[in-house]
Order: structure tokens, then C-alpha cells, then sequence
């Protein structure tokens, strides 16, 4: 009977059936995780008045016109009051406090504890509350808004209990983690998820590179701890992409690695410095590969050079390919802001690059990078020009104003008029700048047309354009000189 016993459960193993111990390793069980780091997660409530937080919107956003019997709603009347995030009619409101509502996460035992820059800002006053239900007044030691990071401290005679960091560097995609946190005021709820992506870059965020994850995260779990299954804290849960509001599968998590570095800088010099290279920088698509003599599209492609930036004096120039910085590969663009972000004011780091299809190397001493960016422009006044038969398309020297509009100091070309031909094909649009054509910058009309015909019939040549104060490169495919 032994034997046929064992017979059926190895047939049953063949068959592909999950075994048991199949299925505890691909559902994990969070218990003893999240009863074990649950004291160490905590409740932030703020104050500002209702004043101060009107004048949070950008100008001629109102609030959303949110359902009172929703979720939503819920989580408005637990931050602004029955009344609503504006008074009864809808505006502004009177000057009573208001109250929001986030999470956070103790770092060390003597008080200090990490959450999102946004949940504490302009607050008029910070309360902790504790897993015992115990209320501490909190003060901000120091807030990042670039990594929407801020460190508070608050006092207290006992010991805290507090998370142990692990290295978000580790983390796999497809790896489970676990969030604690406060949506709408729930407090300590858990919810588990995978890692969907590492580095991602979003828009205005190009020094974090966030993890992306499935986990469910909604409003009031910003600044709460994300841990992996070894119940490290890898994250700081941030933002959700959503169109409702409320979670949709996407949430994004600042890496610890990031974290510790700015607390480590708060706590120390109460600011951030991070380090700067001074460049504009696109992705390489595969027609820009080819026009720069590259096997396949990759690194960070240079589409302008600050003045006077470290990048500047090191010899970089527009049109070069970063594809390695300090050892490491660049892949895509989005790779490069947060190593030299991460970077060290003063250090001197390799970089590898491609110029003029050639490999080259260089060094550069990193430089501090500044609050703002302000540039100056002028320029001559316009002279006309006809429809260019090659490219089709016709440009004029820019005005003074047309340069200030454009950011574009010197040089350049603007487009006037296009027609359907290569350079729309390639992208080109009137009202772009053509800055540089095949690696070679564009000083005016005439030595626009000498270019132009100096093309190569049917080769993919890169044209470096200025469009909405920004540059791009773009790949366009040569005609023949007859048309």
C-alpha cells in the first residue's frame, strides 16, 4: 500500500501539478512581516490653514467636482471637513485649519522618521501618530522637493521601534513587496504587489529613478515604507498614476538607496546637493543610430551643452553619445540623471562616448547643481528665404524676439514654412530651430543652403532643431539634389 502511495504522488508530481510547497513559494505569506514592521509605520496629520492651502493650486485649477458618496469624497471631508475642500459655496473658505493626511516610517530609534515632501508641505504643524495611538508633535529637520523626500524628528524617552533598510539596487522585477500605510485614513492597512519596472523616469522627476509597482496605493499612503519579503524597507511609496484619482494598477515608490542619501544630507547640512553635468540629453532612436554611424540605438545623446558647465569644460559637445558614466552603461537617457545626480560634487568620473562615430573618453569634474537655469538670447533681424527644393521647407534668420521665444542664443535658422518632403517626414515643423545639420552648426542663411547641398544622396543624416526652448535631434533621410 506504501509503495502504491508513493507511486501516485510521483505520478501526480510528473503530471504537473503544483506541489504544495509550489504554491507557499509562489504565495507568500505576509503575516509575520506585517505584524513585525507595523509599529515601526506611522500616521502624519497636518495643519496649514485654509488660506495657505488655496494657495496651493496652480492658477485657474479648481478643485475636482468629486462625488460625496465615494471614496473620494470620503477622503476630502477627512481632509478638508463636511464643508469640502473650499467653504460651503465653493470657494476658498475661512481661515480654520485644515488637515492632511499621509504616512511615514521610523528610521532610528531616537525619533527620526522619513515620509514625502508633499504630505508636509507648508504645514503649520506636523502630528505623528504612533501604532499605540499615541500623538507626538513632529519637526521638519528638512524636506527635498526634487525627490519628494522630508525628515522629521520627534521627541520621546523611550526607545522607537524602527525598520532595518535593505538595497533597492537588489530588487528584481517580478519580486513580491508588501506597502503599510494610511489610504483614506485606514490606518495600517496592508497590500502586497510585484515590482512591475526598476529606473523609471517620470515628467519633471529625472533625479529619482522610481520603482514601479502593482501594489494598490491610494491617497494617505504617501511616504509610507515599501518592503520586500525579507521585510527591508526598498521604497518610500510616492505617487499613482491614475485618471479617477484612485489606484489603477500603477504606483511608483522612491528607492531607498535615494532616500538615505538625502536623509543623510538633511540631517547633516539641513539641503540637498547633488551633482550636474550641465546637458540636454534625448533618447537614440534607431534612424538616429544610423546617422551617427552607431551599430544600435543606445546611451544618452547630447542635444545641447550649458554654458560654463562641467560638461562644457570637459569638452563635451552637442551631438555626442554618453554611453557609459563612472563604469556604468547608459541605456537609455532616463539612466543618466540619477547616477549624476548621486554623484559627489567634485568628483572626477569617466565617461565614455561616440563622436563622429568614433569611441573617445573624457573626464569630468562634477559640478553642484544649480536651483535655476536662466539664459540670455539675441540675435540679427530676419532675412527671407524661398522654399528649399531638397528639404522642402523655408527658413529665415530669427528675430531678437523669435530668439528669446526660442532659448536660442546665436546661429539657427527658423523654420517659416514646410511642405511635404524629407525634413516633414523626418519630423520638422515651422517654428523649429534647425541648430546643426549632419554634426555641423547652422550659423545663418548661407551656410544653411551650403550644407544643404553638400548632403550625401541617401544617407540618414541627424538634425538638431530647437522646439519649445528645448532641443531635439532627428534622424532624416537625404534626397537627390534633383528633387
Amino acid at each position: 500500500m506504501r509503495a502504491l502511495m508513493l507511486a501516485v504522488i510521483a505520478a501526480l508530481s510528473l503530471s504537473g501539478l503544483p506541489s504544495v510547497h509550489a504554491q507557499d513559494a509562489r504565495l507568500p505569506d505576509f503575516t509575520v512581516l506585517a505584524k513585525k514592521n507595523s509599529p515601526a509605520v506611522v500616521n502624519i496629520s497636518t495643519t496649514m490653514k485654509a488660506a495657505k492651502l488655496s494657495e496651493r493650486l496652480p492658477p485657474g485649477l479648481n478643485m475636482p467636482d468629486i462625488p460625496q458618496d465615494g471614496p473620494l469624497g470620503e477622503f476630502f471631508r477627512h481632509f478638508f471637513g463636511d464643508e469640502g475642500p473650499g467653504g460651503p459655496d465653493g470657494g476658498p473658505g475661512g481661515q480654520d485649519p485644515r488637515s492632511s493626511l499621509g504616512s511615514g516610517f521610523i528610521l532610528t530609534k531616537d525619533g527620526y522618521i522619513i515620509t514625502n515632501f508633499h504630505v508636509v508641505r507648508e504645514a503649520d504643524e506636523i502630528i505623528v501618530r504612533m501604532s499605540d495611538r499615541s500623538e507626538h508633535a513632529a519637526k521638519l529637520i528638512g524636506s527635498d522637493q526634487r525627490s519628494d523626500v522630508a525628515v522629521l524628528k520627534i521627541e520621546t524617552d523611550k526607545n522607537l521601534p524602527t525598520v532595518t533598510t535593505g538595497d533597492s539596487d537588489k530588487l528584481e522585477v517580478g519580486e513580491w513587496v508588501l506597502a503599510i500605510g494610511s489610504p483614506f485614513g485606514f490606518d495600517y492597512s496592508v497590500t502586497a504587489g510585484i515590482v512591475s519596472a526598476k529606473g523609471r523616469s517620470l515628467p519633471n522627476e529625472n533625479y529619482v529613478p522610481f520603482i514601479q509597482t502593482d501594489v494598490a496605493i491610494n491617497p494617505g499612503n504617501s511616504g509610507g515604507p515599501l518592503f520586500n519579503l525579507q521585510g527591508e524597507v526598498v521604497g518610500v511609496n510616492s505617487q499613482i498614476y491614475s485618471r479617477t484619482g484612485g489606484f489603477m494598477g500603477v504606483s511608483f515608490a522612491i528607492p531607498i538607496q535615494v532616500v538615505l542619501n538625502v536623509y543623510q544630507q538633511l540631517r547633516d547640512h539641513g539641503s540637498v546637493t547633488r551633482g550636474w553635468l550641465g546637458v540636454l540629453i534625448q533618447d537614440v532612436t534607431s534612424e538616429l543610430a544610423e546617422s551617427f554611424s552607431m551599430q544600435q540605438p543606445t546611451g544618452a545623446l547630447v542635444s545641447k551643452v550649458l554654458d560654463g558647465s562641467p560638461a562644457q569644460k570637459a569638452g563635451i559637445q552637442t551631438g555626442d553619445v554618453i554611453l557609459s558614466f563612472n563604469g556604468a552603461n547608459i541605456d537609455r537617457s532616463s539612466d543618466l540623471p540619477p547616477m549624476v545626480g548621486n554623484t559627489r560634487v567634485g568628483d572626477k568620473i569617466a565617461v565614455e562616448l561616440i563622436r563622429d562615430g568614433k569611441r573617445r573618453k573624457s573626464t569630468i569634474e562634477i559640478g553642484a547643481l544649480p536651483e535655476e537655469q536662466q539664459e540670455l538670447a539675441s540675435g540679427p533681424e530676419q532675412e527671407k528665404s524661398k522654399l528649399d527644393a531638397r528639404l522642402k521647407i523655408a527658413v529665415v534668420e530669427p528675430t531678437r524676439q523669435q530668439r528669446e521665444q526660442a532659448q536660442v542664443n546665436d546661429g539657427g535658422v527658423l523654420i517659416e514654412d514646410i511642405a511635404d518632403g524629407p525634413a516633414y517626414a523626418a519630423g520638422l515643423r515651422t517654428g523649429d530651430v534647425i541648430l546643426q545639420i549632419n554634426n555641423r552648426k547652422v550659423s545663418g542663411l548661407k551656410q544653411f543652403r551650403e550644407l544643404v547641398d553638400g548632403l550625401e544622396p541617401g544617407k540618414t543624416v541627424p538634425i538638431l532643431i530647437q522646439r519649445q526652448g528645448g532641443p531635439l535631434f532627428l534622424a532624416m533621410k537625404v534626397p537627390a539634389k534633383d528633387g
